[in-house]
């Protein structure tokens, strides 16, 4: 039963969760996006101490059933696993102290210092972020476009097709080697990475040695035959003392759903000898029960109504993007430092954003956090879906008029880019596009009216949507582009 429950419950949450990240219409987020905010280390950089809170409790009650049903990663490293069809092939093994205590210090540290390249390589749900984005949405948008033209050929008009676009090659070659890293652990040794390497599991380890329920050996049921050490994917059950090490034990049941003599049980030891000593028998199938009505009171506590806004973009060929002096950061994120602090790199803003302006950042000390950029469309005033899903806080969520008065940047004009001169043709697009109203058309020389019109920006009234480098007819680099502001302004 216990097996059964936690099986169910993973499923269901890995499905929904990787869904989020595949979903490019924005649609389930209305309903699942509360998954996202109850992961552990984006709740942490949320301030969000109610789901901390309750993720610690589910912790000291049922052990660290987190890492087995919750977190995606985890899940994932199960059902890589699983395709290695080999029977009884896991064993105990000791914990790698050396290796799992220094790699959650790093963490730490990592954190501590805002050194997101580090911190965010190791956060098990931005891992898995990575991967669900640069490999899996792709290959599920190539999907939808194919479906889209085989509709289409029928005028049905149930599928549409989307850009599929390279966001960061430094950023996929970080989701393939981690996908390789985790398959060859997975089919290795199981929860290797969860046990070893990963350091939100080895903070829930110090509360799970603690857990009221835990997994228990009758020794005199016992039998020595082993399967249970061979089933057990944590490498934690020594079959021979008869000990679980309760710290990296991820409550799968596997071992219990292997034994064939009833000898291993999930309960509390002071209640079972207790209830022996009664002559009273504890009902198991109540435990489950209470394992999977928690799971769904925590996933609860971070259910919000969230808003639906959907955005389009006009299909422009591509261009190259300037060199920013200041990286451009999404409205909501106060500034680029508090978004460098705070921003686990799941990508799931990214893969939500439906105007193709966020994409990975390739800069060392903050590669994988999301920056703006205007080759394949603008950041349109009515769209606060980043500031939605974001589930680490590091993008607070804004409305719609909010966002309409945050200054992110502000338009610059290249002289030497604009069609205007380059050409000798009349333009105006960014002025006639500019959401704002901040910019307008203007005699080159103010003393010759018969002077081409070239724009002029008013810095005070730009948001720094980029409508006006979007539009820009001037390749490869526009004419007028958006340079970043380290403090976002309102105005």
């Amino acid at each position: 039963m216990l097996k059964k429950i936690r099986t169910i419950l993973a499923a269901v949450f890995f499905v929904l969760i990787t869904l989020l990240f595949l979903d490019f219409t924005g649609t389930l987020h209305h309903w699942f996006g509360w998954m996202a905010k109850i992961q552990f280390l984006p709740a942490v950089m949320a301030l969000n101490v109610v789901v901390v809170v309750a993720l610690i409790a589910l912790t000291l009650v049922f052990g660290r059933i987190y890492c087995s049903v919750i977190c995606p990663l985890g899940v994932f490293q199960d059902i890589l696993a699983r395709l290695r069809r080999k029977k009884n092939k896991y064993s105990y093994s000791k914990e790698v102290r050396w290796l799992r205590y220094p790699v959650l210090v790093v963490f730490v540290i990592a954190v501590v210092a805002g050194i997101g390249s580090i911190f965010q390589l190791l956060a098990p749900y931005s891992s898995y972020g990575r991967i669900a984005t640069m490999i899996f949405q792709p290959i599920w948008k190539l999907g939808n476009n194919l479906l889209a033209t085989v509709a289409e050929r029928v005028d049905s008009y149930a599928f549409y097709t989307t850009d599929v676009w390279m966001k960061s090659l430094p950023v996929l070659v970080i989701a393939l080697v981690t996908l390789v890293v985790l398959i060859v652990l997975a089919w290795r040794g199981g929860r290797t990475y969860c046990n070893t390497i990963c350091p939100v599991g080895t903070i829930l380890s110090f509360f799970a040695r603690f857990s009221f329920l835990k997994i228990h050996f009758d020794e005199d049921k016992c039998k020595n035959c082993s399967l249970c050490s061979k089933n057990c994917k944590a490498a934690c059950i020594d079959f021979k003392t008869h000990t679980v090490d309760y710290s990296r034990c991820i409550v799968c049941g596997n071992c219990i759903e292997s034994c064939k003599f009833g000898a291993l049980r999930y309960d509390n030891q002071r209640i079972h000898q207790k209830a022996q000593a009664e002559g009273r028998t504890v009902d198991a199938s109540k435990r489950s029960f209470l394992l999977a009505s928690a799971l769904v009171s925590t996933a609860a506590l971070a259910q919000k109504k969230e808003k639906l806004m959907d955005g389009g973009l006009a299909e422009l060929e591509d261009k190259v993007a300037p060199k920013r002096q200041t990286p451009l950061t999404p409205p909501g994120s106060l500034s680029f430092q508090n978004l460098s602090t705070r921003c686990t790199g799941c990508q799931l803003c990214i893969s939500e954003c439906p105007n193709q302006v966020l994409r990975p950042s390739s800069d060392l000390m903050h590669l994988m956090q999301p920056t703006m950029s205007y080759e394949h469309g603008y950041c349109r005033p009515e769209c606060t879906r980043c500031s939605e899903v974001c589930p680490a806080g590091a993008i607070k969520p804004v409305d719609k008029p909010d966002k309409s008065s945050i200054q992110i940047g502000h338009a610059v004009w290249i002289k030497k880019n604009c069609v205007v001169l380059t050409d000798e043709v009349e333009c105006g697009n960014c002025a006639r596009h500019c959401p704002a109203g901040a910019i307008e058309m203007v005699h080159l020389d103010p003393n010759d009216e018969d002077s081409p019109m070239v724009p002029a920006v008013n810095e005070t009234a730009c948001i720094g949507c980029g409508a006006c480098e979007y539009v820009c007819p001037s390749r490869p680099f526009s004419a007028i582009y958006v340079e970043g502001h380290e403090v976002h302004r309102k105005i």
